[in-house]
């Protein structure tokens, strides 16, 4: 696959996630270097080819698809400090998407491998010709890079394409409000022209990237909206999550419903916190709208 130039200094390297390859002070700098037992290789010889050695990697987050490679490439990793112990412990990164350890082989990434982090960042930290930005909500540390010298933002797992949504059904999120903000502060960044490289999806920019969010941002508050109309009669977490899957469409499996639980768990959270639903016992745990 080819390497996408963007600006002077910057390379694209396509995937899911793709890895975007910053040049600073001559040597290279990788976001992001993603999964795959050929990946890291694949990642060496293009970078061989722009004749620069790598200087650092740095993550968006640490989820196993994001960072699995890192330890195979001869640089440091850094990360935001709330994203540590998920990218360095398997069973830390099991227990974000399951809730415990999971069986084996039923998470998509579910690899035992650890991840040795170097160096923890704060949001608004500048690395390497790249300012840390706060885009959390898929996961607690969620980071962004932007690169004003090549007028990009890599975005990480801040929003999706819509090809993806509409194959799981909801944004993969712990945090629909932050979710949300994290959305409207990259539409501020469009705004002021810049371009968006999500992790699983292609750059956007101007009114592409306008109508990516927004669909990104519809689908969060069409759920919202979805769940109090379906906890008009009680039911659990995991009956919730299979009916929202059915109301999108969604090719239903056991691994794209343990997946669904994660978000649908933290909008039922965020919903209890507002005093618009509540919570009851009965012949388990089980979730109804509030009467008005």
């Amino acid at each position: 696959m080819a390497l996408r130039k963007f600006g002077d200094s910057a390379y694209l390297y396509p995937g899911s996630p793709s890895t975007l390859i910053r040049v600073f002070d001559g040597k290279a700098v990788l976001i992001d270097p993603g999964h795959g037992s050929g990946r890291h290789k694949d990642l060496k010889r293009e970078i061989r080819k722009l004749e620069f050695d790598v200087r650092a990697q740095l993550a968006t987050h640490g989820h196993a698809d994001h960072v699995a490679v890192a330890p195979k490439i001869s640089a440091p990793l850094f990360i935001h400090r709330f994203e540590f112990s998920i990218a360095e412990s398997p069973l830390n990164r099991e227990l974000l998407t399951f809730g415990s350890k999971a069986p084996k082989g039923f998470l998509v990434f579910q690899f035992p491998e650890e991840v040795k982090v170097h160096a923890v960042f704060e949001w608004g930290d500048e690395l390497f010709g790249a300012k840390a930005i706060r885009l959390n909500g898929h996961s607690p540390g969620m980071t962004g890079f932007l690169d004003d010298e090549n007028g990009l933002i890599y975005a990480g797992d801040s929003f999706f394409g819509e090809r993806l949504i509409q194959s799981v059904g909801v944004p993969y999120l712990v945090d629909p409000e932050s979710f949300k903000a994290s959305i409207k502060e990259l539409q501020n960044y469009v705004n002021k022209g810049y371009l968006l490289i999500p992790s699983h999806g292609k750059p956007v920019e101007e009114e592409e990237a306008v109508k990516l969010l927004e669909f990104n941002l519809k689908r969060v508050e069409e759920t919202e909206s979805l769940i109090l109309d379906l906890l008009q009669n009680p039911m659990s977490a995991d009956e919730l999550a299979f009916r929202i899957m059915e109301h999108y469409g969604v090719a239903i499996t056991p691994q794209k419903l343990a997946l669904n639980l994660v978000p649908v768990r933290a909008f039922i959270a965020e919903l209890y916190n507002r005093g618009e639903i509540e919570a009851l016992a009965d012949g388990g745990l089980k979730w109804r709208t509030k009467t008005r």
